[in-house]
């Protein structure tokens, strides 16, 4: 879907995507991806029943993701048909909607800004709005460490992978991505109601987060204590039930230099979680540390991208001398 698109275009579309969703956020009504909840609710109310729950949720992933994609890759062929930069805005239109990066901001500083003032029962609220572990009883370094997990994850749920994969395919891609990624995380439980329903959804995740995952651990470990996030991201990711999660966030604690992981509440059932990362536990200032590190590697992936881009025009300027 980038075909006729320079590098330098597609780093500007990356830039001006990422600028979109700074200055406007996520849409306050009609947002996408809250429409696509609803309908991805209804396709599995009407599917996930009988004996056949593999089958049924492979087809409910295809009815949900495909014909969206298809009208997505319709739209910017028609745009790009009729002009050039009209289709290339598109391209950019869909990225902003499927990044989260001012949204991962928005929803984990107010966490700081109440453990700051003391104000443990709007931290609470603020982190049960991002985090499924219980926090009716959590004091403030498990709300911190809630919050600084949660950003270095989503960190590449909600941005490194969506970039990534509008670098390979454009808006279409990064469409994909986002709702692949959107329907691993309302179907893809171990619970006797999606363990079977849920597991395509899960699988064709992992197999998109797979080098996105192993990219933003690799970036977090450059822009952050390198030898600590190296060490724990070898030595603790294995640990980790989830293929992709265990590399991004072992690496992301190591790089802040903090202990994550351990136990926490989920249900009221307390599980015993792999460690993450080495050093002192989190405190409330740490999750704008975590915002931090996820701000620079965005700002690090557009520059690499930007340099390419710089690389390939002296390169055919040579050729071209």
């Amino acid at each position: 879907m980038l075909t006729g698109l320079s590098v330098a275009m597609i780093a500007l579309l990356i830039a001006a995507g990422v600028m979109l969703d700074l200055m406007l956020g996520e849409a306050r009504r009609w947002h996408p991806l809250v429409g696509f909840g609803r309908l991805a609710n209804a396709i599995e109310l009407k599917l996930n029943r009988g004996r056949h729950r593999y089958p049924a949720g492979a087809l409910a992933w295809l009815l949900a993701v495909m014909p969206l994609i298809l009208i997505a890759y319709w739209l910017i062929r028609w745009g790009t048909s009729i002009e050039m930069m009209a289709g290339a805005g598109l391209h950019a239109v869909s990225l902003y909607f499927c990044l989260g990066l001012r949204s991962l901001r928005d929803h984990t500083l107010p966490i700081e800004q109440a453990l700051a003032q003391d104000d443990l029962i709007t931290a609470r609220q603020r982190t049960a709005l991002i985090v499924s572990r219980d926090t009716e009883q959590a004091d403030a370094s498990d709300l911190a460490k809630a919050g600084v997990e949660s950003l270095l994850e989503n960190g590449n749920d909600a941005v490194f992978g969506t970039l990534f994969w509008f670098i390979v395919a454009g808006g279409p891609g990064a469409i994909l991505f986002r709702l692949a990624n959107t329907l691993d995380a309302m179907w893809g439980y171990r619970t006797p109601r999606y363990r079977a329903f849920g597991c395509v959804a899960a699988r064709i995740d992992d197999v998109l987060n797979w080098i996105p995952a192993r990219l933003t651990a690799l970036s977090y470990a450059l822009l952050g204590n390198t030898g600590s996030a190296w060490h724990c991201w070898r030595t603790q990711a294995p640990q980790w039930s989830s293929p992709n999660a265990g590399p991004v966030m072992a690496s992301g604690a190591g790089a802040l230099e903090l202990a994550l992981g351990g136990e926490a509440s989920y249900g009221g059932v307390i599980e015993n979680r792999p460690p993450l990362g080495t050093g002192r536990l989190a405190t409330p200032s740490d999750i704008s540390r975590a915002w931090r590190l996820v701000a620079v590697t965005t700002a690090l992936w557009i520059s690499v991208v930007i340099l390419i881009a710089a690389f390939k025009w002296l390169l055919e300027r040579e050729m071209h001398a």
